[in-house]
């Protein structure tokens, strides 16, 4: 049985060490674990790739026996020689492919590792600017073209440099006089075939662009189908994108016919170049212009082939190349982005009490006319639950993001049962803490698994205390009805359950860990009456015994709170609580109709 590959060790230091250096110094560091590997995978495809260039030298070798009626024993000593060079591939292959595989392999899972640990390090804030599209792409695709990119030049560069080099080293040791019409000729070829091709690629470019035209048109017409059928345009929708698709049919035709016209060219000029290399040596061996032999005449013109094609192939890779570097790059973006969580060195917090203190704390964010939120000063005690109410922009999600440490005051300071969190280590704060956002996020799995998401194995986790946690937020009741219980996959982002289901789901997630300090955010705005009522059950048993943030958009969830603070333009405007704020006629009864309403 085949041993399996191993899985290469986390390359910890990759994140920290990326500063915008050159891409290849980056590869370079990437595979340095594999050097000797690589090392081993050079020998071998010299060995397994020389019949390449030894065919050429041993035909020549054959022909002068035959043609100088040499010993019979030499022309099997030659086609012998070639026979265990070729049977000597197979194996020496395979050990190439899994020396640079595994390398490869091991290179693009170190880069993905690094990218998705930093993505983890990362703000919140970095996040919020930053498309998760790319990012995704960063780590899927740019990983992808990076391996890709190494794979084909090791390859055909390879194969390129070997056949150079050794088909080179045989001219020069057989018929040194012809080297220097070869180390002119074949570069010269070379370079012409790239001229061609250079612009074939201009025309695939602009083919290329048609196409993505076409497909954002019929994007646009799908999209518009409702809309069309409904006013009778149907033709007006199918005239724009005949336009698109005539356009795709003379860009193809045009890059159809510059093909074959590059086809053409190409073969003619590398056939009149061998011939000529052909005659050229031809004439030489006949007036004996140079010690030259029949062999040698067919050497050099196989050589002529050879070498020229194994120069258009080092001169084709610099696209394939520049792509790969490109990407290296692109992934650096990531790994030298400066907008860290900095955790290293600080407090481990080992428990919670429940009191947050706010002194003062202001917070701008970068390019904002003003600050989101100003001199912002409030004491919640533990088994407090606090309401943060406002218009739109007024603060209240920037203090949710304060108090989870998503961000940073820049002036004034949080303090966690006294102990100021610029001083702590936000990750083990995160644990004694919970927040059930406006709209759940699940991932696909089972309900089990999404409930003890981050708790360890969940089949290592009671099965009672799973119910237990489902049974307290109102969510037994239908996970039971599913067809297998708890063991239930959701789908992709809960697509399997109602949105009154998944806010269940998030608050028996919440209640399992058992936080100190929740935190609720629009946890029912997108509920239907049925559903919030169910939710807002689970929510009074989940509050019990905790400090409680909340920002809500219905009265039911604020009326409850000990203390409703109203926000307006990053500021507390009153804090009381609701029968407290109604009677005293202010911003928050100002806003009763608006809330009712909505």
């Amino acid at each position: 049985m085949q041993k399996p590959l191993s899985i290469p060790p986390r390359h910890g230091a990759l994140d920290h060490r990326y500063r915008g250096e050159h891409p290849m110094r980056t590869l370079g560091y990437l595979l340095r674990p594999d050097r000797g590997r690589l090392l081993l995978a050079v020998g071998v495809f010299v060995v397994k790739h020389s019949p390449v260039w030894l065919l050429p030298l041993i035909t020549a070798n054959i022909i002068d026996v035959v043609v100088e009626h040499q010993p019979e024993s030499s022309l099997w000593a030659n086609a012998g020689a070639l026979l265990v060079v070729l049977l000597l591939n197979y194996p020496l292959h395979l050990l190439y492919v899994r020396c640079v595989g595994s390398s490869v392999r091991r290179m693009g899972t170190a880069l993905r590792d690094a990218l998705c640990r930093r993505m983890q390090q990362l703000s919140i804030g970095y996040h919020a600017r930053t498309s998760a599209g790319v990012l995704q792409a960063k780590v899927v695709r740019d990983v992808e073209t990076i391996e890709q990119g190494v794979q084909q030049s090791a390859d055909m560069g390879l194969a390129a440099v070997t056949t150079l080099v050794g088909g080179l080293a045989v001219i020069a040791l057989r018929v040194p006089s012809f080297l220097p019409v070869f180390l002119v000729v074949v570069p010269l070829a070379g370079i012409l075939v790239m001229r061609l091709r250079a612009r074939l690629r201009t025309h695939n470019e602009s083919f290329r662009q048609e196409v993505e035209r076409l497909s954002s048109r019929v994007g646009e017409m799908t999209s518009l189908i409702p809309i069309t059928r409904a006013h009778g345009l149907e033709r007006a929708a199918l005239g724009r994108v005949d336009g698109s698709v005539r356009q795709v049919y003379f860009a193809g035709l045009r890059l159809d016919l510059l093909n074959g016209r590059f086809g053409a060219l190409a073969w003619i000029l590398l056939n009149t170049l061998g011939v000529t290399c052909l005659a050229g040596s031809a004439l030489a061996a006949y007036h004996h212009w140079m010690s030259m032999t029949a062999g040698d005449v067919v050497m050099l013109s196989a050589f002529f082939t050879v070498l020229t094609g194994s120069m258009t192939t080092l001169l084709g890779l610099t696209p394939v190349i520049s792509k790969a570097l490109e990407s290296v790059r692109s992934a650096g973006e990531v790994l030298q982005a400066p907008d860290l969580e900095i955790n290293a060195g600080k407090a481990e917090v080992e428990e919670v009490g429940g009191r947050v203190d706010f002194e003062d704390v202001s917070f701008g964010y970068e390019g904002a006319d003003g600050p989101a939120v100003e001199d912002f000063t409030l004491t919640a005690r533990l088994g407090e639950t606090v309401a943060l109410v406002g218009a739109s922009g007024a603060g209240k999600s920037t203090v949710l993001n304060l108090l989870i440490g998503f961000i940073r005051p820049t002036s004034g300071r949080i303090l966690l049962d006294g102990t100021d969190m610029a001083t702590l280590d936000l990750r083990s704060y995160r644990r004694f803490l919970s927040v059930v956002p406006q709209e759940s996020i699940l991932f696909e799995g089972s309900i089990r698994e999404n409930v003890t998401y981050g708790m360890g194995d969940a089949e290592d986790l009671d099965e009672e205390r799973v119910r237990a946690a489902l049974r307290d937020a109102n969510a037994l009741e239908f996970v039971d009805r599913l067809p297998l219980g708890i063991d239930t996959v959701v789908g992709e982002r809960g697509s399997r359950l109602s949105g009154g289901q998944k806010q269940r789901l998030a608050i028996a997630r919440a209640l399992i860990r058992n936080p100190r300090v929740l935190v609720l955010d629009e946890a029912t705005s997108a509920l239907d009456t049925r559903s919030e009522a169910l939710v807002q059950e689970a929510l009074a048993r989940l509050v019990r015994g905790r400090t409680v943030f909340v920002v809500a958009h219905r009265l039911s969830t604020i009326q409850g709170a000990d203390r409703i603070v109203v926000m307006d333009g990053g500021r507390i405007a009153e804090i009381g609580t609701h029968e407290e704020l109604l009677n005293r006629g202010g911003a928050y009864a100002g806003l009763q109709p608006a809330r009712r309403a909505g």
